[in-house]
């Protein structure tokens, strides 16, 4: 039999669990209605405890208007401006070829030549670059028996070569493996390079031999200075002409630098992110400082300038006409201000028409000697004493008279 107590527990916990199924109830059947029928029951019903734990979509507090209007909207990016297009000119039939050879450092050089001389229909750029070839590994691929064979079968009018980045590694001299830079694999680099530059000044071909640019690594700069100078000496022993692109690529302290400014002077991209690869406008760049010396060898009258007729492939190059001699022109020669030759040296301007000086007259003694005129009595400048009585009228007109 159930007590009292426990009945009048069970009375008081009863409206709390009539209230919790109603809530229960009230809250699982709004999840089977239909988005249109809860709406419109939301609409056409009054308040109830539901709202008080569940308020409705429309009760809810929302921002003004003008507050969301001023949420601030996320920036864009800038575009980078477009590079203008390079207009492409087809190449005459009879077109001078410009051969570039070497490593991959090359390819990037003749594309940007490519596009130096892309509105000129009579010079065509022609790559025969071998990306992972050097002067060290001739067992992979030997540029001295190799490059004749190329311009035998390209006949070009100009050579540019870019070699040497693959370099820095073991060469076997002897069947004795040999590190980087040191004493015999110096001697046997610059014999190899030697042989290089023989073999194109046999062919008769003139030729521009390009240096390194910096890199990233500091050692891989620090070689790449040591290869130029072998790259100069090859070259100028064997007829060939230094291209140094040194200073382009990097800063004012000859650090290595991926941003700096292109041909037109804008700061631009140069390498990539490993340091060592070139960007288009890096690229574009290795050209700038190649064009001059292959217009002088083209016999262009200045770099990127369209030339009508092509000489015959190997033909050698006029030299340039000299320009013709200065017109004498006839200027006014610029003088000091204190020039004594303005004024006819020791004379004063005017002195030869001035009247001789009179050294008898008051004014002329004071400017000559001088001794200034007594002064009259009575005036401001006479400081005799006992004081001199006032000038007669003949006294005064002496004294007029001397003054004038």
């Amino acid at each position: 039999m159930v007590s009292a107590a426990r009945i009048r527990v069970i009375v008081f916990r009863l409206p709390i669990l009539i209230l919790a199924i109603v809530v229960l109830a009230t809250a699982v059947a709004g999840t089977f209605h239909t988005p249109a029928l809860a709406q419109e029951q939301q609409q056409n019903r009054g308040w109830s405890l539901r709202d008080l734990l569940f308020p409705r979509r429309s009760e809810r507090i929302e921002p003004p208007l003008d507050i969301q209007k001023a949420k601030p909207k996320p920036k864009r990016k800038p575009r980078p401006p477009s590079e203008p297009a390079v207009p492409i000119v087809e190449k005459a039939p009879d077109s001078r070829v410009v051969l570039v050879i070497g490593d991959f450092m090359a390819s990037g050089l003749a594309e940007g030549l490519d596009t130096a001389f892309a509105v000129n229909p009579a010079i065509r750029i022609v790559e025969r670059a071998n990306g992972s070839s050097g002067f060290v590994r001739d067992d992979v691929y030997n540029w001295p028996e190799q490059v004749k064979s190329l311009i035998e079968t390209e006949k070009p009018a100009a050579v540019v070569v870019m070699l040497g980045s693959n370099d820095r590694q073991q060469m076997r001299v002897n069947d004795v493996r040999e590190q980087p830079r040191s004493e015999n694999w110096t001697k046997e680099y610059e014999r190899r390079t030697e042989a290089f530059g023989k073999a194109l000044a046999s062919t008769k071909v003139p030729y521009l031999w390009v240096g390194m640019p910096a890199f990233k690594a500091p050692k891989m700069t620090s070689d790449m200075l040591a290869f130029n100078d072998i790259y100069h000496s090859a070259a100028e022993k064997n007829g060939g002409e230094f291209v140094d692109v040194w200073d382009g690529f990097v800063d004012e302290n000859g650090a290595f630098v991926s941003t700096g400014p292109d041909i037109n002077g804008q700061a631009v991209r140069l390498r990539s992110d490993d340091g060592i690869n070139v960007s288009k406008a890096g690229k574009r760049k290795l050209a700038f400082y190649t064009e001059k010396s292959l217009a002088k060898i083209l016999g262009l009258a200045a770099p990127g300038s369209v030339v009508t007729t092509a000489a015959p492939a190997g033909a050698p190059v006029e030299a340039p006409s000299l320009p013709a001699a200065p017109i004498v022109v006839d200027r006014t020669v610029p003088m000091l201000l204190n020039d004594p030759a303005l004024d006819g040296g020791t004379e004063l301007l005017g002195a030869a028409a001035a009247p001789k000086a009179n050294p008898d007259l008051p004014g002329e003694k004071l400017i000559l000697e001088g001794k200034a005129p007594e002064a009259s009595p009575g005036r401001a400048d006479d400081f005799s004493w006992p004081p001199k009585a006032p000038a007669t009228a003949a006294a005064t007109d002496t004294t007029t008279a001397i003054n004038r």
